[in-house]
């Protein structure tokens, strides 16, 4: 039935004119077709007085006027955000690279864009990362990873929480020491 009705909504808005005639019939399978070119068996029918709808609201938006507007009438934009992998406080024992990946609640609109940062510095040159990045080489020692969701105009809509991760490689100097497994944070100085 919807398809019946916007097939029909839709030759009738694609008429210049205020009566236009269109053509319905039933084909051997039952199927109802509408068209409006003649077609043998056809039942014509004639389409008065279009139906059009005018929004002055669908215009574009005036800019707001005054730094009053609180966030909360803008209503948020992402009900969150976070680095998804890797983990808080997780240990990588022998890893040469990181794969980061940020997960958003809704998805990342279009014209949105993650930028990720590893221990201060952006990733990419600054430039946006997508959800996901793998930093290859990756130092020994702990890091910090972070990232924002952008507007187009750079606002920033959604921040994670900083995810800090430890990466343990084996030493230069003692490859086989039976310490280079260790999977724990580092220990703290005392």
């Amino acid at each position: 039935m919807r398809r019946i009705a916007f097939t029909l909504i839709s030759l009738a808005c694609s008429v210049a004119l205020a009566t236009t005639v269109i053509y319905k019939w039933v084909d051997e399978n039952g199927v109802v077709h509408y068209s409006d070119q003649p077609h043998p068996n056809a039942q014509k029918l004639e389409v008065e007085g279009v139906q059009t709808y005018s929004s002055k609201s669908a215009g574009v938006r005036a800019p707001a006027s005054s730094e009053s507007e609180t966030p909360a009438q803008a209503g948020p934009a992402y009900r969150g955000c976070a680095v998804a992998q890797p983990l808080d406080q997780q240990s990588l024992p022998n890893a040469e690279s990181v794969f980061i990946r940020v997960q958003t609640d809704p998805p990342v609109r279009r014209g949105d864009q993650v930028f990720i940062t590893m221990d201060g510095n952006a990733l990419n040159g600054g430039a946006a990362t997508g959800m996901s990045w793998n930093v290859t080489p990756i130092d020994r020692g702990a890091h910090t990873v972070q990232a924002q969701v952008k507007d187009p105009s750079g606002e920033t809509l959604c921040q994670t929480p900083p995810v800090t991760f430890y990466v343990h490689q084996p030493s230069l100097f003692t490859p086989a020491a039976p310490n280079n497994s260790n999977t724990g944070p580092p220990p703290r100085p005392r």
